[in-house]
């Protein structure tokens, strides 16, 4: 399932003028590879550990195959050990599929991975990174007492697409965690290019945006 991202797409704009917004404060191959808890994997500016209370988890080729409801398999130990770390309201799925009133108008999605998971999912109006979908995350976890968070930068974003999850964290002062490598492999044109894009921003010196 696919559709135009119009908000990626306005998304390119923001970057050519904040072109350090694509890198990742943190990288991991898969998803059995993410630190339990995420912060012993990051340092903030003074060179303390930072506090994150919460998670935002893309779905589609993060934790499960594109089109799918269901956990995969071999991720299935660590997702249960990611929601021990993170119990209650502190794990919120944002997928630019299930959840989003374009791709899943009646969130059959939405409910179907909300049995699979245990985990809430977003339903949203705006797909990732634009600032309206920012918005409601953050009200989302401001309106939860259980997940205790008060500013996003007490919140890391966890995704496999660099040009919606991780400039999607930048741009809301998260943390932003690339998930190098899919459940399934995916050499499409617009990964390629993005991931291109990734490495020219980083050899020409740019570094990450740490959250204050």
């Amino acid at each position: 399932m696919s559709s135009f991202n119009l908000s990626a797409t306005l998304n390119v704009f923001h970057l050519l003028t904040q072109p350090q917004s694509l890198i990742p404060a943190l990288r991991v191959p898969t998803f059995a590879d993410l630190p339990i808890p995420l912060s012993q994997a990051l340092t903030t500016k003074s060179g303390s550990r930072p506090d994150i209370r919460a998670l935002v988890l893309d779905k589609d080729n993060c934790f499960a195959a594109p089109d799918t409801s269901v956990i995969y398999p071999a991720y299935k130990d660590h997702f249960k050990l990611l929601r021990e770390a993170y119990p209650g309201d502190k794990i919120l799925i944002v997928s630019n599929t299930a959840g989003t009133r374009s791709m899943d108008p009646e969130f059959r999605l939405a409910d179907a991975l909300e049995r699979e998971t245990g985990v809430r999912v977003l339903r949203h109006n705006a797909k990732k990174p634009d600032p309206e979908c920012i918005d409601e995350i953050m009200q989302y976890f401001l309106r939860s007492p259980s997940a205790d968070v008060q500013k996003p930068s007490q919140i890391a974003v966890i995704g496999d697409r660099i040009l919606t999850d991780i400039a999607m964290a930048n741009r809301m002062g998260a943390w932003g965690v690339w998930i190098e490598k899919g459940v399934v492999p995916m050499d499409t044109l617009p990964i390629r290019i993005e991931q291109l894009w990734l490495r020219k921003v980083e050899t020409s010196g740019y570094k990450t945006i740490k959250p204050a």
